[in-house]
């Protein structure tokens, strides 16, 4: 019975009069235009296209086949529906166990699809059959050219590949109707939704015809170039194993001929090592498949070199190798005591990490921080801790270092890679328990190839390094023995979460008898014996040390102090290999003759106590400083102006300075009127130097003060401290590098926050001797000590040598718990 009515359609269709109705059930299609003529199967598992189908079989056999515009849409609406589609003919029917049904439908002819009549049970519309544009019997010859190209690149993508049935090209190669071929090609294609749509809804059968014979060109384009990539594919397959088979007679030759047992040697070498140094478990493992993997390798072939290259890494490295500690308390002090003067506070906690090593073998190592100007000795710190130790030193310098794989290593799928430079550390001290020194860890810089000091945060965390994977090894590694120390000049470019995982231990600048005595201990014998001099040429005294200090140094550390000494020694030994055999005698006369003019004039008090000036106190980077506030009121209309290249934070003080000032005007007994008349001009000499900080703030205030009130201030009198508005003093850091400062430029009296006391109290005694020290809470109390009566008596001018009469007892009191850390005032 189905044959029959297959063959009832096949010929109703072939005489045109096969009657078509004008309402249909629509059914949906995903990702499928169906073509006239052309015989397909469907799959159909949704409710309502069932129930389309059902009610298609209990009438004529004869359903609407439109494409979904959307094929993700499991319930399409009729808006979600192409216009154009197929009518077909239901030849077959079956259901399938799991609800499904199996359908083999036959294109007959385009509808468009004027209305839709319903949407439940299943759509139904009322379509409109398009009639085709009529083709003459006999083609003009472009069309029959067009026809005849169509065929041909057919039979072309059947020949690159192209998956179409015999039959198919028989019955393409015997079609003389463009409109049947356009078709026919067209549903044998790969063609995307919308161009396979755009195809039915053309009703001109050359303009079809065309489209089709583009998209075969497209088609036939792309079948080349999979062919090609084919034939290249098989024939470096056909290459390899050829290469292989040679390779199998070669290692067959070397045998016979005892030629094959180096890389045999070298991988009983690598599992060697892995006995020997006890590789832990995990790493043994990836060494072993890597052995394995060199095995099998070509001996000359890239991929042999990148694996040799990483089991040489891998077993170069120390893992369970570690140095035998020196717990021998009293020799470390004798070191640290040869190798550096004072520091006395870096050499207690040397000592107690030794202390507690000694009673507690599994100690992790530390990480200490060595915050100072360059110069103090931070770097040859390290040094003297390794020997100390009796451990291997090793110094990376991260000043600059801007990629994240200088940390972590490069992965070994990059040409050239190689582990990071905490594993090469490692590697170059052939120990798993180094003094490793992390130098200049405030340079280190971030760009796009990520952020070095981040990949630090897992190396200095002793809860995480014990494990640090570095990415081309590829396996753990354990950081945990190292004794990491890093050195920085300044805390501020350091980031908070790096920060807090060190110990910081902080080293202020040197005193002038604390460089005579290093260069007596350290410096000249170093420079004698670089040179090639000895004692017996050259003999430096007091006077010309220190003259060496004063005049030709300018810094917190020592390195311009070394250079000028062995600039000295060279004088000396020109004048000795020149056979002048007598001894030269170093002197402060004879400094300036043999290093020539004098490179910098030691910072003086003023000559005389002066209105509207006053002397602070600043911190730098290499080192502290004195400088000087002036303040000048003219006749204007109330404006403050700042120069000097002052930072944001000190014209921010100058201007609270202003409103104190303002606010407190009839206490200071400053006329009411006094600042609408009058511009105020505050200026800090050696204005090409840019200053900025907090710590300026009482210094400014005495500035103005003074210029307003026409007081003096008192010219031994240094200062520094925050102020706010209310008046209050508030505390400031650096004090020791400022001590310095003020005892270097003869200071007598120095005016500090009160909660700064605790820091004085940890200044060495020599440092303080002379100076008295006056602590404040207030800016009342600032001006009771800085600023002279306005009936007092002009001072005498100070000696001609430029010395100050003795000072009284310095003022100093114990120290307060607790301290407000402010952020530092760093004059470039």
């Amino acid at each position: 019975m189905a044959e029959l009515e297959e063959k009832e359609l096949a010929a109703a269709d072939r005489e045109g009069d096969l009657p078509i109705p004008d309402i249909l059930a629509v059914l949906p299609l995903k990702d499928v235009v169906v073509f006239p003529y052309i015989i397909l199967p469907l799959s159909v598992s949704r409710e309502k296209s069932i129930n389309a189908v059902d009610a298609a079989l209990a009438e004529q056999r004869i359903i609407m086949l439109v494409a979904q515009k959307d094929g993700q849409n499991d319930t399409p609406r009729p808006d979600d529906l192409y216009t154009v589609g197929t009518v077909a003919a239901i030849m077959r029917m079956l259901k399938l166990p799991d609800g499904r049904i199996r359908l083999l439908v036959q294109g007959l002819s385009r509808a468009r699809i004027d209305s839709v009549l319903a949407e439940e049970p299943y759509i139904k519309a009322k379509i409109t059959r398009l009639e085709e544009a009529s083709t003459p019997e006999e083609l003009p010859p472009e069309h029959e050219a067009l026809l005849r190209s169509v065929k041909q690149n057919l039979e072309k993508s059947v020949s690159l590949g192209k998956n179409i049935s015999p039959e198919v090209m028989v019955i393409a190669g015997n079609l003389d109707d463009p409109a049947r071929l356009a078709d026919l090609a067209a549903s044998n294609l790969d063609l995307k939704l919308e161009d396979a749509q755009k195809i039915l809804e053309s009703t001109d059968p050359m303009e079809r015809l065309r489209i089709v014979n583009e998209s075969l060109t497209k088609e036939i384009t792309v079948l080349t170039m999979q062919q090609e990539i084919s034939t290249q594919a098989r024939g470096e397959m056909d290459k390899s194993q050829r290469e292989y088979y040679l390779r199998q007679q070669l290692r067959a030759i070397q045998q016979e001929l005892g030629e094959g047992e180096e890389i045999s040697e070298e991988l009983e070498g690598y599992r060697r090592i892995i006995a020997e140094k006890k590789v832990p478990q995990e790493a043994a493992t990836e060494i072993e498949k890597q052995i394995k993997r060199l095995e099998r390798s070509h001996p000359d072939s890239a991929e042999t070199a990148i694996i040799r290259t990483y089991l040489d890494w891998m077993t170069g490295l120390p893992w369970s190798q570690v140095s035998e500690d020196s717990k021998d308390i009293d020799r470390a002090r004798r070191i640290l005591d040869e190798d550096h003067y004072d520091i006395e506070r870096v050499k207690e906690r040397i000592l107690e990490f030794l202390a507690v090593h000694a009673l507690k073998q599994s100690l992790k190592g530390p990480i200490l921080c060595f915050v100072g100007p360059p110069g103090v000795g931070k770097t040859s710190l390290g040094r003297s801790i390794a020997r100390a130790l009796d451990r291997k030193f090793v110094r990376l310098s991260l000043g600059g270092v801007r990629d994240e794989a200088e940390v972590r290593g490069h992965r070994r799928t990059y040409v050239g890679a190689m582990p990071g430079r905490i594993i090469q550390g490692i590697h170059q001290a052939g120990t798993s328990n180094p003094v490793f020194m992390l130098d200049e860890i405030d340079k280190i810089g971030a760009d796009y190839r990520g952020d070095p000091s981040a990949a630090l945060l897992e190396v200095l965390d002793p809860e995480q390094n014990y494990s640090f994977r570095d990415h081309y090894l590829s396996v753990p590694y354990d950081l945990s023995k190292v004794l990491f120390i890093a050195t920085a000049n300044v805390l501020d470019p350091i980031q908070p979460a790096f920060l807090d995982r060190m110990e910081v231990i902080r080293l202020s600048g040197y005193t002038l008898e604390e460089k005579k005595a290093i260069a007596r201990r350290h410096l000249i014998p170093k420079q004698m014996e670089e040179n090639g001099i000895t004692e017996a040429n050259v003999e430096f005294t007091d006077s010309g040390i220190q003259k060496v200090i004063e005049a030709y140094t300018r810094e917190a550390g020592l390195r311009n102090l070394e250079r000028e000494i062995g600039a000295l020694c060279r004088k000396v030994a020109v004048s000795v290999a020149k056979g002048k055999q007598r001894r030269y005698r170093i002197s402060g006369a004879s400094v300036e003759k043999m290093l020539g003019p004098v490179k910098h004039f030691r910072d003086e008090l003023l000559k005389r106590d002066e209105v509207g000036v006053a002397t602070g106190l600043a911190w730098t980077s290499v080192g502290g400083d004195i400088l000087f506030v002036e303040a000048l009121a003219v006749r204007g209309k109330g404006g403050l102006r700042l120069t000097g290249q002052l930072g944001d934070v000190m014209k921010e003080s100058a201007q609270a300075a202003m409103s104190y000032a303002r606010a407190h005007a009839s206490d200071l007994q400053i006329p009411t009127d006094f600042f609408e008349s009058r511009d105020v001009h505050v200026h800090v000499p050696e204005g090409a130097i840019p200053k900025d900080g907090p710590s300026a703030g009482i210094t400014i205030a005495t500035a103005m003060i003074s210029a307003f009130t026409q007081r003096r201030v008192r010219r031994d009198v240094a200062m520094t401290g925050e102020i706010t508005l209310r008046g209050e003093v508030l505390p400031i850091g650096g004090v020791k590098e400022k001590v310095l400062a003020a005892r270097a430029a003869r200071i007598t009296t120095v005016v500090l926050p009160r909660l700064n006391r605790r820091d004085v109290a940890q200044i060495s005694a020599r440092i303080l001797h002379g100076i008295t020290f006056r602590y404040v809470d207030s800016m009342d109390e600032v001006l009771a000590i800085a600023l002279l009566p306005a009936d007092a008596p002009p001072a005498a001018e100070p000696p001609a040598d430029g010395k100050a009469a003795a000072p009284p007892p310095r003022e100093i009191s114990v120290a307060a718990p607790g301290r407000r850390r402010s952020p530092p005032a760093p004059r470039a």
